[in-house]
């Protein structure tokens, strides 16, 4: 397993930035911390392997069918967004767990669709 994670660390690289309107991120045995400022944040996929993915989208403004694709295996994925969003996911754990606010605020508010595997990791969302 160590031997592909090199493999797929070095040819796959993380795109994204405190801009950017979608992110690709990709954490291989290291972490990422972002904070994204994007004024129209479409979503994109996170992948961490025994590694860590730290975003703070509390400054981020949601486009309209925003989607994140989150998928963890010995990893972790922490996601900060802001209070008024809805977070509809369908992410699945197998060993590992999804946190997840399950109150929702104002129907009319902007949703983040999350879908994705946490596998012996986490995928943790707050506000």
């Amino acid at each position: 397993m160590f031997a592909a994670s090199e493999f797929v660390k070095r040819a796959v690289r993380s795109r994204g930035d405190e801009e950017s309107d979608e992110l690709s991120l990709v954490a291989i045995r290291d972490g990422i911390d972002l904070t994204n400022r994007s004024k129209a944040f479409r979503g994109g996929s996170m992948l961490a392997w025994f590694g860590g993915i730290s975003v703070d989208l509390r400054e981020a403004e949601l486009a309209p069918d925003a989607r994140l694709s989150v998928h963890t295996l010995y990893g972790g994925i922490d996601l900060k967004v802001p209070a008024h969003w809805r977070i509809e996911s369908s992410t699945k754990a197998i060993n590992g767990g999804v946190d997840v606010p399950s109150t929702p605020p104002d129907a009319d508010a902007p949703v983040l669709s999350l879908d994705g595997l946490a596998v012996f990791g986490g995928v943790s969302v707050r506000d």
